[in-house]
């Protein structure tokens, strides 16, 4: 694939994006966060790269969180070109203010499920504010198999229920499937998943198995060894997860979330509980903790 990176955006909480530009093929991946500061980047990198506007075909999109998504309506209207992106998270981009709305509802509900308090929950979706993109825009969903501009779609859910990864020649764009310099959360950052962890595990064992270089949705490079350590932070975390359960008689996965990482705030306070969440279903049907409790969802060590 070649493949020139943009560099897009500066606020969001895991820093610089980068956009892929194909321009032989007319593709953009990932344009960038809904901000004029990010369409300036995305708009003097096409130039830089020879990507006129007129010659867009395919904005393509690995994910539906805003950083990377936010800009793709307005980058495919203005160069009358297809949008694309997972099925699985399609119709959040499709039917923006719709899914927004029942995504707040649903986050709601799960984050009262993990046992976060209620003015916690408020202060995330007090700061859960939308982002500027049309309340509907033509998305054209995509399967693991598919194939558009030449590129093979891969199917890499985990950090997202429909998170995929563009496939080329020599390169793969994988989003924020695995990044190079922190771990993408799993369990809070799409609160449709059922497993997530085993669906990043799937995400991990697939890409490890590819011999092309990966591209990250932030930052520049992945090194190789980079998926092992992945799999090494999630083990130990999962290690974390049960020492805290045993120092208590029993725990939601807001109890769990604040020994590990201590206070939370703002959008890390559904980030944290949904990973603690995580881990703990992950132990849960390893059979070695028990569900004591559905609401708040409760749980308990194993005792032999």
């Amino acid at each position: 694939m070649t493949a020139e990176r943009v560099a897009v955006g500066q606020g969001t909480p895991e820093g610089t994006n980068s956009a892929y530009v194909l321009p032989d093929r007319g593709v953009v991946i990932d344009p960038g966060p809904p901000t004029e500061s990010a369409w300036t980047d995305l708009r003097e990198g096409l130039e830089r790269v020879g990507l006129a506007l007129e010659s867009i075909d395919h904005v393509l999109v690995t994910h539906w969180h805003a950083d990377h998504a936010g800009l793709a309506p307005r980058l495919a209207e203005t160069a009358d070109a297809t949008l694309a992106m997972g099925d699985d998270d399609a119709a959040l981009i499709a039917d923006y203010a719709a899914e927004r709305d029942r995504r707040l509802r649903r986050d709601v509900a799960t984050m009262r499920r993990w046992g976060v308090p209620d003015d916690a929950v408020d202060v995330v979706i007090a700061g859960d504010e939308p982002s500027p993109m049309p309340d509907e825009f033509p998305v054209e969903p995509l399967a693991d198999g598919d194939v558009v501009a030449g590129l093979e779609v891969l199917e890499t859910p985990g950090h997202t229920l429909g998170h995929i990864a563009f496939v080329a020649a020599d390169a793969i764009a994988v989003g924020d499937a695995v990044l190079s310099t922190y771990t993408p959360n799993v369990g809070g950052s799409d609160t449709r998943t059922t497993d997530p962890l085993a669906d990043f595990d799937r995400t991990l064992e697939c890409l490890e198995s590819r011999p092309e270089t990966l591209l990250p949705g932030h930052g520049t490079t992945v090194d190789p060894d980079r998926i092992e350590t992945i799999r090494s932070h999630h083990r130990e975390r999962t290690d974390r997860v049960l020492a805290a359960l045993e120092s208590r008689t029993a725990a939601t996965p807001w109890d769990v979330a604040r020994d590990l990482f201590g206070d939370l705030e703002g959008i890390h306070v559904k980030f944290g509980a949904g990973e603690a969440a995580a881990h703990l279903e992950r132990l849960e049907r390893a059979g070695r903790i028990e569900r004591v409790r559905d609401d708040p969802v409760t749980y308990e060590r194993e005792r032999p």
